[in-house]
């Protein structure tokens, strides 16, 4: 058996030691970068989530606010614009985050972006993920 082993090591070239470390450290580099992957992606959906309730929240709160004399004058909902503009960037100053409101007609739209940082995948460079989140509402006459 030893004869077969020393013709093997010399018609192949030699010894290959440490070929094995090398193997391991590629598959356990890429399982990582694979369980990073998975887990930031998983918290950036969860962020995503989070904005868009952001979002909701505060264009109703924007669409809360009324134009009270038209509606005691006339009985029409219509919505006071700069009040609706503040009460929803007030929201979204207690929560933290930034965005922009827009409000069009009875309308109040609010985009929230947030900044999600990776736990795992900094590793390979990726520091954050940029994420937004949109939710409108309407001043509506009703309960």
């Amino acid at each position: 058996m030893t004869r077969v082993r020393r013709w093997c090591r010399r018609r192949l070239g030699g010894r290959d030691d440490g070929v094995i470390t090398a193997f391991v450290v590629v598959i356990g580099t890429a399982l990582l970068l694979f369980a990073g992957l998975v887990f930031d992606t998983g918290m950036a959906l969860s962020a995503k989530v989070d904005a868009v309730e952001e979002a909701s929240a505060a264009a109703r709160a924007g669409a809360q606010q009324l134009d009270l004399t038209a509606l005691r004058a006339t009985g029409t909902v219509t919505l006071d614009a700069p009040a609706a503009e503040t009460a929803a960037e007030s929201y979204l100053q207690t929560t933290g985050h930034t965005g922009t409101v827009a409000v069009n007609g009875d309308e109040v739209t609010v985009t929230v972006s947030i900044s999600q940082p990776t736990v795992i995948l900094g590793i390979a460079g990726i520091s954050s993920f940029s994420i937004q989140g949109s939710g409108s509402a309407t001043a509506q006459e009703g309960p």
